[in-house]
């Protein structure tokens, strides 16, 4: 009996925020179940090309984003569009090919595809050497645009929306080069929930008003004081579900602060179930990183940003509120008042969550795959990438 080799695609991806990573895990899922007869591997781009300096320049990257947020925004401002600045950061950035070159060798994809703007810099570099004729694929795991995706001989851009597509278009990519696909999510935020269960599994209370507050994978939302003691100005009693991420320090001393807060309190560190968490909230508090935002939004909760850091996030908080998701506190202050707003005003959250159904995030993943595998079929003249275009009501 004949063995059929599998067709595989690779997935770039780069652990500098989470949501990077979560977009490679959901199109890694999605395929698995779209298309079992291709195989999906995930490598960190990162990890792969700079095994030893990746760690140390991940560390950097993370603390000067969290204490340097003013000059991270300026340097995102001045290389958004196509100059000489952000022409002469791309060249800077951009290396690794050698080790890139070897990987596609040992791999042998049809198709990569990148979540992480490095790996579509060094894959557009193997192109114009003239060193890899593999089909290559960007996914923008924000809800904006910036030149740092950008690059030749990349043969489709997969956006979250028409925004975004729009603003690709006049950054001089040609429009049919770019798909609106949604950002992937993964399949667990597509599931049923029962809130009884899931308050019973995690012993929270199914009848108090619930508040997620995340701040990204690495803890980044607040220092741990003010802006948590200034809730207790809160006039009604809520369940406050706070997620800490990787920030083992931050966790411990929300516990030590607020073991003696008015309202219900549970601390947390990393989760793999915050799916359940924002099915039974009714309010999330959180960064507006692109992921999960658009998780967020898959489950029909209202969002209060917070802490937007200069750059993407900002992008993305502006693209929220505008699409009535979500509101944004510029300050504790603020955000008290707010989250005190949206707590006592039953209509302003159920607008919100209908302004959600204007999305479509649950089919995201999928959408973006046919896509890819429609890419992969072209390069054989089976049938046009126009038939599966995608275009989302946003």
């Amino acid at each position: 009996m004949k063995v059929v080799k599998k067709e595989k695609i690779l997935i770039l991806t780069g652990n500098y925020g989470e949501g990077h990573v979560q977009v490679a895990n959901a199109l890694q899922e999605a395929i698995q179940i779209r298309f079992p007869t291709l195989e999906s591997v995930i490598v960190d781009f990162m990890e792969w090309v700079h095994p030893y300096s990746n760690q140390v320049s991940r560390f950097l990257f993370l603390q000067g984003v969290k204490n340097f947020p003013e000059i991270y925004g300026y340097i995102y401002q001045k290389t958004r569009k196509m100059n000489t600045f952000s022409n002469m950061m791309k060249k800077f950035l951009s290396t690794g090919i050698g080790r890139m070159k070897t990987l596609i060798e040992e791999v042998q994809p049809t198709v990569v595809v990148s979540t992480f703007p490095l790996a579509a810099a060094v894959m557009s570099k193997l192109k114009i050497y003239g060193l890899s004729n593999v089909i290559t694929v960007t996914t923008i795991t924000d809800h904006t645009d910036h030149s740092s995706w950008i690059y030749p001989n990349t043969d489709q851009y997969l956006v979250g929306s028409k925004a975004v597509r729009e603003a690709l278009i006049k950054l001089g990519v040609e429009v049919d080069r770019i798909t609106v696909s949604g950002i992937p999510i993964r399949q667990q935020f597509s599931q049923t929930f029962h809130r009884e269960k899931i308050c019973e599994k995690y012993g929270l209370d199914c009848f108090m008003p619930t508040v997620l507050v995340m701040g990204g994978g690495y803890g980044l939302i607040g220092d741990g004081g003010s802006t948590f003691q200034r809730f207790e100005e809160i006039p009604k009693q809520v369940q406050l579900f706070i997620v800490c991420g990787y920030n083992e320090k931050l966790q411990m001393q929300l516990k030590e602060m607020l073991k003696n807060s008015k309202h219900l309190v549970h601390v947390t560190g990393y989760i793999h179930y915050v799916h359940e968490i924002m099915a039974i909230s009714d309010v999330m508090i959180t960064k507006p990183g692109g992921v999960t935002t658009f998780e967020a939004i898959a489950m029909k909760l209202p969002m209060l940003l917070y802490k937007s850091i200069p750059g993407q996030e900002q992008d993305n908080a502006k693209f929220l509120v505008r699409s009535g998701v979500a509101i944004e506190a510029k300050n504790e202050r603020e955000l008290t008042n707010l989250l005190t707003k949206l707590l006592c005003n039953v209509k302003l959250l159920q607008e919100m969550r209908e302004n959600s159904k204007r999305f479509h995030p649950k089919e995201a993943a999928f959408a973006l795959v046919e896509v890819i595998d429609a890419i992969n079929r072209t390069k054989e003249n089976q049938y046009p990438i126009k038939d599966f275009m995608y275009s989302l009501s946003y």
